[in-house]
């Protein structure tokens, strides 16, 4: 996924472009043929579940709390949240937090080569508000609790093996995680309006259970190089963001995710998008919708996921309940749009294995309580 800065985007709006901003820096802008369609054309009318979803793709409900998930006996957790995916021999299953407190904790779904669902079941209990978290490389689930001093879950997406709290990783209100296989370290954002950005590094790859905690250092700024400084006490008995003099701050940090030497954060509190460059140590200012002239496209920057074609999908939370794409040559417009449920958010996206299919969910879907939330697949011709 090689990307330039989106601070020379094309900025796409629902319906019209958003010229004459600063978000680009001078770059030229050419419009598309069909302003604010984006890469997969203009968003139709909302199908039977409510979505309006460009022409060829499908939606479907995988799973709704407090019912049964398709034909099994078990019955889908309240308030899902972030998800990932993971190949199942031919199949796969689709991992989901529930951020309710107390209970917590992650369920999955088990698909088979065709998408029929074969199972679901529990894969961590008794846990707090259990947000976002990360896939890592060697097939487990890092579930994260969003509560002050929270841990990180270590869980296996089969069910077959006991979750394991790992305390090497810190206690502060975690929200997300995002494995770097080159550097051997793994990213965490802390969902504080001052909170922090950290990579864990483990004494031993591919184990979890020992290793040192680190926190960004950097200037005051919105780019430029960064540093690292290790955390004396992840414990946090004394907050890990008041640590280490020179922390950089971020305005609640949210989704997270890694791809070709670059990590790809959110931070809700002003609705940025944030990349940090692994390879060179330094960090830019990707996404910021106060740089927008007229009406921004992506708003309430939550969960984000990417693709194999390099497009990042990003989740809205409040907005309009769309999940945005950003397209690897920087245009940003709607992918999706949930009509009628403006007190849920979006959560949890996620591509099956082979790239056909996106999961999500509806975190307290139209009724807007914890216990409404709906989880979706969405099926059709993503770019590969």
């Amino acid at each position: 996924m090689e990307r330039r800065s989106l601070l020379r985007a094309a900025v796409l709006g629902g319906t019209s472009a958003a010229l004459g901003g600063t978000l680009w820096r001078g770059a030229a802008y050419a419009a598309p043929a069909q302003p604010g369609a984006g890469p997969y054309g203009p968003l139709g009318s909302p199908d039977a579940n409510g979505i309006r979803l460009p022409s060829g793709f499908t939606s479907r409900v995988i799973a709704r709390s407090g019912q049964r998930v398709g034909t099994t006996s078990y019955t889908w957790h309240n308030a899902p949240d972030g998800g990932a995916c993971y190949a199942d021999g031919t199949g796969w299953i689709y991992v989901s937090n529930s951020e309710i407190n107390p209970g917590g904790g992650a369920s999955a779904v088990k698909f088979s080569s065709a998408g029929a669902i074969t199972g679901a079941y529990r894969i961590l209990s008794n846990t707090r508000t259990n947000c976002a978290g990360g896939k890592t490389p060697w097939n487990t689930w890092l579930s994260c609790e969003e509560v002050d001093r929270g841990y990180v879950f270590e869980t296996d997406p089969w069910g077959a093996k006991a979750s394991v709290r790992r305390d090497a990783m810190g206690r502060f209100k975690h929200e997300a995680a995002a494995a770097d296989p080159v550097r051997q370290v793994v990213y965490m954002t802390e969902d504080v309006t001052d909170g922090c950005f950290y990579r864990f590094r483990p004494t031993t790859w591919g184990d979890l259970s020992s290793g040192t905690l680190e926190v960004m250092v950097a200037g005051s700024g919105t780019s430029g190089p960064v540093t690292w400084a290790r955390v004396p006490d992840p414990s946090g008995a004394t907050a890990t963001r008041s640590q280490v003099s020179g922390a950089k701050r971020f305005n609640g940090g949210e989704g997270c995710y890694y791809a070709n030497d670059t990590c790809w954060f959110t931070t809700k509190g002003d609705n940025r998008v944030w990349q940090y460059n692994a390879a060179a140590q330094t960090i830019e200012l990707a996404y910021d919708d106060s740089l927008v002239s007229g009406t921004a496209p992506l708003t309430g920057v939550d969960n984000v996921t990417g693709s194999s074609s390099g497009d990042l999908f990003v989740a809205e939370d409040g907005g309009n309940m769309e999940i945005c794409v950003i397209t690897p040559d920087d245009v940003v417009a709607p992918f999706l749009r949930i009509d009628g449920q403006s007190a849920s958010e979006i959560t949890g996206p996620a591509f099956s294995p082979d790239g056909t299919r996106l999961y999500f969910s509806s975190q307290r879907g139209t009724s807007g309580s914890s216990s409404g939330g709906i989880t979706y697949e969405v099926k059709g011709p993503f770019r590969a």
